[in-house]
């Protein structure tokens, strides 16, 4: 029975690198994927796809910002994005008086469109194996000398490539740095926000139901590539024009079909499909259950205060999305990695694993140490584990008046550093860094972050991983007493003061800043995370990391016969399946598209989630849906066995004959461990109908001529 239980999960393991598993390499199609993709329905070619020689689809794809996909929509630049990725734009636009979230955003000219100063769209110009060039030079090295050479091999190649600043030019690994490519992008600075609908449509069911199906969420928003009068890339001008891009994607208005060939352009972010067992078991039960704990605390308090306060509401809206994102997905992650057994089929594939190398000698002397390493340094690691995610969580990311400590140096020679070089330029930055940082800053709600994290801080983690510091200043002082000792004493809560110290940026100025109660707690727990904690957890992932190249350099000789793709990297990436529901649970079986009236069945005007803009209320009632409707009804978003993650937010769905028929914008919750292990019967991805889109810009917004831009097919 144990024979033919492991049998059956190392099957299973096998079938999750099935057709609709897979973030493929696009110049590898011809190689890997395009019979099989015109087997399922695909007309075009693999150069229709990806190509040097002549414009193809790739070139109408962009990385939008610092983690998003982006595509191309006319031939006037015009890019259209997930509301989520543009959000943090949209934000910094709104105020009280004209909030852009609440109420939406429509240029009706060009002159209107909005600049957005850092965001940037990166158009990928050509990719390339160049392993060959990283591992020249490196036969019989190891360790520092390896990383050394192989570190002098990429930045030659990037520095070659990069042709004096034309291009952004980085070279990555692939398959834990068994492979090597190169990316080189035109990187464009001026774009501008044209359009967004407002949060009821843009964020609608809020995140009641982020990553989850059946949803309704209008998770779109259009912004417009600028360029010079050459037509390439420039930093804001008055003069820009519209960018005329290579490529841009025409499209349909036929909808889609169950069983359709779906296919998703884009920039996945991370993935972790070859992890040993050993980590998948820290994931489930340590890393993202302490993760939830401390996120849930820090929502709680946000909700609090957002709803007591429209300004904090504004304010702290983009951080509790970002926050809440990933707090719902490991949520997720840990209930489908328990469904999948996922280190028990770990163990197995582990398994097969040593019976491969015991095969052979030469095998068996360089791979038999592999998975003994591995649960030597998974021990190792757990203790620095707990402590590396209480600091990122707590210290980093959730106490924010330590966010502003973070600008300031930490010891005196940085200081003098700062007031001697470039005095004034350091000054003014320094100035516009508080301006921007207290433009989204509630004093209150971070005083009960500070309070409620730390007491967590504190009882959650071994004193061994605390600075003394911390333990005095908790130990002498109870919660409201220790709010006021803090940010009484503290010109880091207040603005006005703080600002006069810039202003003044003199030794005296310096000496207060330095002497500051929460600079001082803050570098206290940096300083001591950094000595005791990063350096050693750092040390030990350097060495899993050494083990996991072997054990995937070993994986790709086992499966040789096999196709295998990459873990993703925020590289473009090519993934298809098909249009199609799936059945959760027993008895409950989803179909694969939602309509405007699932929008209007939760509609409530009692929760925030759920309001619906009265201009969608009266167009759904009036029936006035244009030439957008399918058989009475307007199309909202539909799901496909797709695999995607983190990264494809924003990607295009292309349909067989290469037009835009959706926009992804999420994952269905009971498939979120899809970045460790694909599940073809859960795991779905969630677009946007393009009809809905065009819907929204023409009979909601009243915004046309976009649409007049754009290339609308119909077969």
């Amino acid at each position: 029975m144990r024979k033919l239980f492991l049998f059956f999960i190392v099957a299973v393991f096998s079938l999750s690198l099935s057709a609709k598993e897979g973030m493929w390499i696009p110049t590898l199609l011809e190689k890997y994927n395009i019979e099989e993709m015109q087997e399922m329905g695909f007309r075009l070619t693999a150069e229709d796809v990806y190509s040097v020689n002549q414009n193809s689809l790739k070139d109408a794809v962009v990385i939008f910002g610092r983690g998003c996909t982006g595509e191309m929509i006319s031939d006037q630049g015009l890019l259209l994005t997930n509301h989520h990725c543009g959000f943090s734009n949209i934000q910094s636009h709104s105020s009280v008086e004209q909030d852009y979230l609440s109420d939406g955003f429509w240029a009706m000219s060009q002159e209107e469109e909005l600049p957005n100063p850092g965001l940037t769209a990166k158009f990928l110009d050509r990719m390339v194996d160049v392993s060959d060039s990283v591992f020249a030079g490196t036969s019989g090295l190891e360790g520092d000398s390896l990383q050394a050479k192989l570190n002098e091999n990429i930045s030659r190649i990037q520095r070659e490539a990069a042709e004096d600043g034309k291009f952004e030019a980085v070279v990555k690994p692939l398959f834990y740095g068994n492979q090597y490519f190169l990316y080189t992008y035109l990187v464009f600075q001026d774009v501008r926000l044209v359009g967004a609908p407002p949060q009821a449509i843009g964020k609608f069911g809020g995140d009641t139901d982020n990553w989850m199906w059946p949803r309704h969420t209008g998770d779109f928003s259009i912004f417009r590539v600028y360029a010079n009068q050459d037509n390439e890339p420039a930093a804001y001008a008055t003069d820009n024009v519209p960018y005329r891009p290579k490529k841009w994607l025409p499209i349909s208005l036929d909808g889609i079909q169950p069983n359709d060939f779906m296919m998703l352009m884009g920039y996945p972010g991370t993935t972790q499909q070859y992890l040993p067992s050993h980590a998948v078991e820290l994931i489930k039960n340590q890393s993202n259950p302490d993760r939830i704990k401390i996120r849930t605390t820090i929502l709680d308090i946000f909700s609090k205060h957002m709803a007591a306060n429209p300004k904090v509401r504004i304010q702290y809206a983009s951080k509790y999305a970002r926050t809440s994102n990933s707090w719902k997905r490991w949520k997720g992650e840990i209930r489908g990695l328990d469904r999948l057994q996922a280190v028990e089929q770990k163990m197995a594939f582990e398994a097969d694993f040593e019976v491969w190398y015991m095969q052979n000698d030469t095998l068996e002397e360089t791979y038999s140490p592999v998975l003994p390493q591995f649960e030597k340094l998974y021990v190792d690691l757990q203790p620095y584990d707990k402590a590396y995610h209480y600091y990122q969580e707590i210290v980093f990311k959730g106490i924010e008046i330590f966010k502003l400590a973070d600008f300031f140096p930490r010891n005196d020679r940085g200081w003098n550093r700062m007031d001697e070089d470039h005095h004034e330029l350091v000054r003014k930055a320094l100035a516009i860094k508080v301006t921007e940082y207290f433009d989204d800053y509630d004093q209150e709600t971070d005083q009960e972050l500070f309070v409620e994290l730390l007491r967590m801080l504190r009882n959650d983690l071994d004193e061994s991983f605390l600075p003394e510091e911390l333990m005095q200043m908790l130990s002498r002082f109870e919660d409201e007493k220790l709010i006021r000792k803090v940010y009484a004493k503290s010109v880091l809560a207040d603005p006005e003061k703080l600002q006069q110290i810039i202003s003044e940026f003199d030794g005296k100025s310096i000496a207060k800043l330095q002497k500051d109660p929460i600079v001082e707690l803050f570098q206290a727990l940096k300083g001591y995370y950094q000595r005791n904690i990063e350096l050693v957890h750092q040390g030990i992932q350097e060495n899993i990391k050494t083990v996991q190249q072997k054990y995937m350099k070993g994986i790709m000789l086992m499966e040789k016969n096999f196709q295998l793709y990459p873990d993703a990297n925020f590289t473009l990436r090519v993934a298809y399946g098909k249009v199609e529901g799936y059945q959760p649970r027993d008895g409950v079986n989803y179909r694969y598209y939602t309509t405007l009236e699932g929008v209007m069945e939760k509609y409530d005007p009692e929760v925030p989630d759920y309001q619906v803009p009265e201009r969608l209320r009266h167009l759904y009632h009036a029936g006035d849906f244009g030439e957008y409707e399918s058989d009475g009804e307007v199309p909202v978003a539909y799901i496909a066995s797709i695999h995607s993650t983190g990264g494809n937010s924003g990607s295009p769905a292309i349909n067989a004959r290469g037009q835009l028929v959706g926009l992804n914008f999420d994952r269905c919750w009971e498939g979120t461990m899809s970045d460790i292990m694909f599940d073809p019967d859960q795991c779905r991805n969630i677009m946007l109908d393009v009809r809905y889109i065009l819907f929204i810009i023409d009979k909601f917004a009243g915004a046309g001529y976009l649409i007049d831009e754009m290339e609308l097919v119909s077969e």
